[in-house]
């Protein structure tokens, strides 16, 4: 297991994100930054932010947005008083009409002054009080990233964007289920409640062993795999829209905010 992962598992904020700025950590963030909000990205031309606002806020379970930049200003400062989204992921996913063209650790050459930055909250964020409250989550044991899904579950178009829901995968023991449930629930900006647990056929999903993102992750006869809402469906919907550019986060790679993963919008204290 990764020795720097566990270090900065226990490390404050500020350490974990200059580790992230400067280039040292570039993995997943699963387990990092406990007690702040953990957020997806979609970067994109100001000519579509409207239409994607609006996908948004049509879909919040899968789409709980938590920020908008101002237009070609990478600074988040609704999400945090130093946050360069241009460094300050571990990875990056360029896509290109539609298609993923590279991943990379900086966004320095490809941003432009045209740029809208939207910060989506990841379930990664309540993790945190699953963990606290005695339910094991398996990918953050054993320094993994956490199994994703696409699902025959629809999404509400909006403009050129438009797709199926993605789903994170953990499993749970059968005795927590209805812990987790209620727990995440009290997380609305990081997806809240679960959208379905039990036989993931019902969703559309095959094989639990071949996920579309993320690692594989056993489900023990003894517990249940439970599927939460993902914010790598507006990924689904950015290839759908084949705009000339976009960038988001590499899935499991996220932003961690100065939000605090308990506030019921985000505000920073």
């Amino acid at each position: 297991m990764d020795n720097q992962y566990q270090k900065l598992k226990n490390a404050d904020l500020d350490h974990v994100r200059h580790a992230i700025r400067s280039g040292q950590y570039r993995s997943h963030t699963a387990g990092l930054g406990q007690g702040f909000l953990q957020a997806n990205l979609a970067i994109l031309p100001q000519e579509y932010a409207l239409d994607f606002m609006r996908f948004c806020q049509r879909n919040p379970k899968p789409c709980p947005l938590t920020g908008v930049s101002d237009t070609g200003n990478p600074m988040m400062f609704t999400m945090g008083r130093d946050i360069d989204i241009r460094t300050d992921v571990p990875a990056y996913n360029v896509y290109r009409n539609g298609a993923l063209d590279h991943d990379c650790h900086d966004i320095l050459d490809v941003w432009s002054s045209d740029m809208v930055v939207f910060a989506l909250g990841c379930s990664f964020t309540f993790e945190h009080a699953l963990i606290r409250d005695g339910i094991p989550i398996w990918h953050i044991d054993h320094d993994k990233t956490v199994p994703m899904f696409r699902s025959n579950i629809d999404t509400v178009p909006s403009g050129p964007f438009r797709g199926k829901m993605v789903v994170s995968m953990r499993a749970i023991p059968k005795s927590r289920v209805q812990d987790a449930i209620d727990i995440s629930r009290k997380f609305p900006l990081a997806h809240g409640g679960p959208v379905h647990w039990g036989d993931p056929r019902d969703i559309g999903i095959q094989s639990l062993d071949a996920p579309d993102w993320g690692d594989a992750a056993p489900v023990p006869d003894d517990h249940v795999p439970v599927f939460w809402a993902c914010g790598v469906t507006p990924q689904v919907a950015i290839e759908a829209a084949k705009l000339p550019l976009c960038i988001t986060h590499k899935p499991g790679h996220m932003l961690i905010t100065d939000v605090r993963d308990d506030a019921e919008i985000p505000v920073l204290t």
